[in-house]
C-alpha cells in the first residue's frame, strides 16, 4: 500500500465532538480539527513543523498584512495549492521519495525501530544497557506511523555515529510554537500563527528531488541566501535513508547510508538561538532534562534585556516577531522537544508558557528576578553540604526551590505586567524566595538533628545563617542577587533581627 502526503488521510486528528479522525493535511483549515492525536508528543510536535512547512511550500503569506488578512482558514484554496505539490510527496513507489534519498540505496536492512529517537542502538543492544530507551518494538509500522517516524528522526536527528548527520539544528532540538488559540478555536490558528512569510517555493528546492550532497569530504549544505527562510528548513534531511516495504505494504526495514546532507548556518523560524559571545555564530538551543520553568523563560519565551538580535540569546522568529504580527495580542507558547546526552535521549518536553511582552525597564527587572533565584538556589544548595554532603541529593533540592516558587514567580511576572512599582515586586519576591530556600533547608537539617555530633550541630546552624545572610544582601551569593534586582543589602544590625526572628 503506497501512501501520498497530501492527497490521502493519514494524521490523526481530535474532533470537536471529541471523536478521532484520520485526515489530510488541506483538512486542518476544518475548524472542528481542534488537536492532532499521535499517540506519541514528539510525533505530536513534529507534525505540527511538518504542517507548518507545508504552508509555507505553497501558500505562505507575503507580510504581516496579508498573514492578518487570511487568518480566518479557506479549506478551498489550502486543497488547491497542496494539490498542485502533490508528486512530491509519496512515501513509498518509484520516484523521488518523501525525505529518502534519491538514489536507491544498498545496504543492511535495520529494523523500521531505527526511526525512533528512544529506541535502543546496535550498540546499546548488545552492552544490554537500554534502560531509558526500548529495543525490538515495532517489526513493521504502517505506511502513516512510518512518514511520522521518518519526518521526526530528520528532523531532530540525534548523533548517529560516524557519518551519520545530525539535523541542521542538531540533535533533539528545542521546538517553540506560538499558540494564540482561545476556548473553542480549532487547530488552524496555532498553524496559522508560526507560518513564516515569505513567497511560495519550487517543490525542486526539496532536498528529496535533487541528488544528496554526500558530506564523506566535509561537503556542507548552506541556506540560499536570496530568501529569508528557505522551504528546506521545514523539510532537512541529514540521513541518507531508504525505506523497504514488506508483502502487505507495510514498512518492515530502512536502509541507511552515511555521509548525508551536512547543514551549516541555517537557522529555524520555530527554534531559539544562543551565542557564546557577543557577535559569534548563532547556536540552536537545547532542552534540559525535566521542568521547564521560569528559570528557562529567558530567551525563550521572553526577550533578554540586552537586545535579541545581537545579543546573547535570540528567541524563535515566530516568537519573537509575534506581537508585531498580532498587534499585541497574548499568546502561550508550546516549548517541546527531546533533551539528548549526544544520542542518547534523557526525557521529552512539553510545557505551555507565556509568551512575555514587557516594556524594557520591566524586561530588565524580570530578568534580575530570575539571575536573583538562581544564585540564591546555589546558595541552598552550597550550604546543604553540611547536611546532604556530597551528591544528587543537594541538586535535588535546588531543583525543587525552582518548582516551588514557580507559582510565586508568575505572580511578580503578572505584577510587573500590571505596572505595579519594580522596588515592591523585588520585596515581595525576596520574601517568597526566601520562604522556600528556609523551608527546604530546615526539612533536610532538622531531621535526624539532635542525633547529630555538637561539631555537625554547629555547622549546621552555621550553615543557616549564611544562607539567611544571602537573603540580606551579604556574602558572595547575596551581593550577586542583590546586585541582579537593584537593591541595597541589609545593615547587619537589621539582618541580625532577621535571622533571629525567622531561626
Amino acid at each position: 500500500m503506497s501512501l501520498n502526503l497530501i492527497i490521502d488521510p493519514w494524521i490523526p486528528a481530535t474532533m470537536r465532538d471529541g471523536s478521532v479522525c484520520v485526515i489530510a493535511p488541506w483538512r486542518i483549515a476544518d475548524p472542528d480539527v481542534i488537536a492532532l492525536a499521535w499517540d506519541r508528543p514528539d510525533f505530536d510536535v513534529a507534525c505540527l513543523e511538518f504542517l507548518i512547512g507545508l504552508i509555507y511550500l505553497v501558500d505562505p503569506p507575503t507580510d504581516d498584512e496579508d498573514w492578518e488578512e487570511r487568518e480566518a482558514p479557506d479549506a478551498d484554496r489550502l486543497r488547491a495549492r497542496l494539490l498542485a505539490v502533490a508528486s512530491a510527496f509519496n512515501l513509498l513507489g518509484d520516484g523521488p521519495l518523501f525525505l529518502q534519498d534519491l538514489e536507491p540505496l544498498e545496504g543492511a536492512l535495520n529494523s523500521p525501530d531505527m526511526l525512533f529517537i528512544d529506541s535502543a542502538g546496535e550498540a546499546t543492544e548488545k552492552n544490554n544497557a537500554d534502560l531509558m530507551v526500548h529495543r525490538a518494538r515495532y517489526v513493521s509500522l504502517a505506511p502513516a506511523t512510518a512518514a511520522m517516524a521518518l519526518y521526526t528522526f530528520q528532523a531532530f536527528a540525534p548523533s548517529g555515529g560516524a557519518g551519520n548527520r545530525t539535523s541542521m539544528r542538531g540533535g533533539g532540538p528545542l521546538v517553540t510554537l506560538v499558540d494564540p488559540r482561545r476556548g473553542g478555536d480549532g487547530l488552524w490558528p496555532l498553524i496559522w500563527a508560526n507560518v513564516p512569510c515569505g513567497q511560495p517555493s519550487d517543490v525542486h528546492a526539496l532536498p528529496w528531488m535533487r541528488e544528496t550532497v554526500v558530506s564523506k569530504g566535509g561537503e556542507k549544505v548552506w541556506p540560499p541566501t536570496d530568501r529569508d527562510v528557505a522551504v528546506e528548513t521545514f523539510f532537512d534531511m541529514p540521513r541518507r535513508l531508504r525505506l523497504m516495504t514488506d508483502g502487505d505494504g507495510n514498512v518492515a526495514g530502512v536502509v541507511q547510508r552515511p555521509h548525508g546532507n551536512n547543514y551549516a548556518g541555517w537557522v529555524h523560524p520555530l527554534s531559539p538561538y544562543y551565542r557564546m559571545k557577543v557577535g559569534g555564530e548563532l547556536l540552536p538551543q537545547h532542552p534540559r532534562p525535566g521542568l521547564f520553568g521560569y528559570r528557562h523563560w529567558l530567551g525563550t519565551v521572553a526577550a533578554n534585556p540586552d537586545g535579541e538580535m545581537g545579543g546573547l540569546r535570540l528567541r524563535a522568529a515566530t516568537v519573537r516577531g509575534w506581537h508585531e504580527r498580532s498587534q499585541g495580542r497574548p499568546a502561550e507558547v508550546i516549548v517541546a522537544g527531546w533533551a539528548m546526552s549526544n544520542m542518547k535521549p534523557l526525557d521529552f518536553t512539553w510545557s505551555v508558557a507565556p509568551l512575555v511582552q514587557l516594556p524594557a525597564t520591566a524586561a530588565l527587572m524580570l530578568s534580575g528576578l530570575v539571575e536573583a533565584a538562581s544564585v540564591w538556589a546555589l546558595a541552598l544548595r552550597h550550604n546543604l553540604a553540611p547536611v546532604l554532603g556530597e551528591g544528587e541529593a543537594r541538586e535535588t533540592v535546588r531543583e525543587a526551590f525552582f518548582s516551588l516558587t514557580q507559582g510565586a514567580f508568575e505572580s511578580r511576572l503578572a505584577a510587573l505586567q500590571a505596572g505595579e512599582e519594580p522596588g515592591a515586586v523585588t520585596h515581595q519576591w525576596l520574601v517568597e524566595t526566601r520562604a522556600v530556600a528556609l523551608h527546604l533547608f530546615d526539612e533536610q537539617a532538622l531531621a535526624g538533628l539532635p542525633d547529630r555530633t555538637p561539631e555537625q550541630q554547629q555547622a549546621i546552624i552555621q550553615a543557616r545563617r549564611f544562607l539567611l545572610a544571602s537573603f540580606a544582601g551579604h556574602g558572595t551569593y547575596g551581593k550577586q542577587a542583590f546586585a541582579a534586582l537593584q537593591m541595597q543589602p541589609v545593615s547587619h544590625g537589621t539582618a541580625q533581627q532577621t535571622e533571629e526572628v525567622t531561626a
